[in-house]
């Protein structure tokens, strides 16, 4: 059985990936015509990849060892997407795609689900 904690944890990662991706879809469209199709592709691309791991995170019942291995393997992978849309944000601001306050936003969006994500990690890693 999951702990109820965890599960609303994992559950919470979900809406909050979700509010985040609709925020930076609105940012994609308005960058420049050159910048949307080759940072603004990774950057979503990176996002959906990172969603597909939510979702499939959300799937995983903690059963056994090597399934707590999975799943901390899976929360790093989503940490990695975030580091790297990070950067992609920073990228952004610096050559004045975005302006500072889209950049905060975003940047409090990814540190919300970053904060959980690593309340998971924390946990899971405990208790391996």
């Amino acid at each position: 059985m999951i702990p109820k904690e965890e599960q609303e944890n994992k559950l919470v990662l979900i809406p909050k990936a979700e509010k985040y991706i609709e925020y930076m879809l609105d940012i994609m469209i308005k960058l420049p015509r050159t910048e949307k199709f080759s940072i603004g592709t990774e950057y979503k691309t990176s996002m959906y990849q990172m969603l597909n791991k939510i979702m499939l995170l959300n799937k995983l019942k903690n059963k056994s060892n090597r399934q707590l291995i999975e799943i901390i393997d899976i929360l790093n992978i989503i940490d990695s997407h975030l580091n790297t849309q990070r950067i992609y944000l920073r990228i952004m601001k610096k050559n004045r795609w975005i302006d500072e306050k889209k950049f905060k936003v975003a940047m409090e969006l990814i540190y919300e689900i970053g904060k959980i994500l690593g309340g998971l990690i924390k946990y899971y890693a405990k208790n391996n």
